[in-house]
């Protein structure tokens, strides 16, 4: 009855900004474009169910466009081609620290979304065997930084392995025709891996793999804040309703991904874990703050440790998601 109850919380206790507007039916802006992914299971349900939609009316139109991953999303928030975007935590900080005005607004999953991966032939069987091997990898997402702090956790760095930056479903595609060795995977693909070619998981941790962050531009937080509180509500609703129907959440990722029902039922209730506080703050700091100096010296960051300690101390905004929640 509690999770039901978050959907509810979430309208009834709507920001006053975005009340107004309701009531006037005038909003800060006529359009609104936002992600759904299938590493996102939430934004499926917000956007297969029309929330958005239907707290906004006809007054706003809104776009979805859908994100192959994180670099992605990050791509598209930069570009101001999307005005909120679905990314991993480390992928969020990467952005942020290299300049990318992105706040994160809402926490949408706390997954265990990527492994290492390897063919069902391989004689890799650990992290240490990874020495001189092709790794594919997506820069810029959760799965590239799983690989770089599973092989410092081995003594071993990104200059001891060959990453071959690929998108996400590229990188299957690589180690599945032998292009590489091994394969720094991210579900729901990883879990089709699995069952379609026989693909193992030779190293999990599921400490080195961040939240779901939904993130926004700093304008649009300043200057759309009725649109944003509308999002967020609707995550929070989705969650709840996703929470409450677990078979249908699988079947509806099933249908967009267009993996078997199997696997994604799978991917929702062994490794979304959709079940936490929508409220960003300590608990992910916490996390970023371990990944922040193999971030650092990975040479991603331009501004180094200086510019990703400034990211950590203002990514999170999380006036929105605590409205959401009633005010918590």
């Amino acid at each position: 009855m509690a999770l039901l109850a978050t959907g509810c919380v979430a309208g009834e206790n709507a920001a006053p900004a975005e009340d107004a507007a309701a009531s006037s039916g005038e909003w800060s802006d006529t359009a609104l474009s936002l992600d759904f992914a299938t590493y996102n299971p939430l934004s499926l349900v917000v956007r297969d169910q029309g929330l958005i939609e239907e707290a906004l009316g006809e007054d706003v139109d809104v776009e979805w466009v859908q994100s192959a991953g994180s670099n992605k999303a990050n791509e598209l928030l930069r570009s101001g081609s999307i005005d909120v975007g679905s990314t991993a935590g480390s992928a969020a900080l990467l952005a942020r620290a290299n300049g990318s005005p992105i706040q994160v607004i809402d926490i949408y999953s706390q997954p265990e979304w990527s492994a290492i991966v390897v063919g069902p032939d391989s004689d890799i069987a650990s992290v240490d065997d990874l020495a001189g091997a092709s790794i594919a990898a997506t820069k810029g997402t959760d799965p590239y930084f799983f690989l770089l702090q599973a092989l410092e956790e081995a003594g071993l760095s990104v200059d001891d392995v060959e990453v071959q930056n690929l998108q996400h479903a590229d990188g299957r595609a690589a180690l599945d025709n032998g292009s590489v060795d091994a394969w720094a995977g991210l579900d729901p693909i990883m879990a089709s891996a699995e069952v379609e070619s026989g693909d193992e998981l030779v190293y999990r941790n599921v400490d080195f793999n961040t939240y779901g962050f939904l993130n926004a531009t700093e304008d649009f937080i300043a200057n759309h804040a009725d649109l944003a509180q509308v999002v967020v509500d609707a995550y929070e609703e989705a969650r709840a309703w996703a929470l409450a129907h677990p078979e249908e959440t699988a079947q509806l990722l099933a249908d967009v991904a267009g993996i078997d029902l199997a696997v994604a039922t799978t991917v929702i209730e062994e490794r979304s874990n959709l079940d936490v506080s929508g409220v960003p703050g300590a608990d992910q700091i916490a996390v970023l703050e371990r990944i922040a100096p193999v971030l650092a010296e990975s040479g991603d960051v331009s501004g180094g440790q200086e510019a990703v300690d400034a990211a950590l101390e203002s990514i999170v905004h999380a006036d929105f998601a605590e409205q959401a929640a009633g005010g918590e």
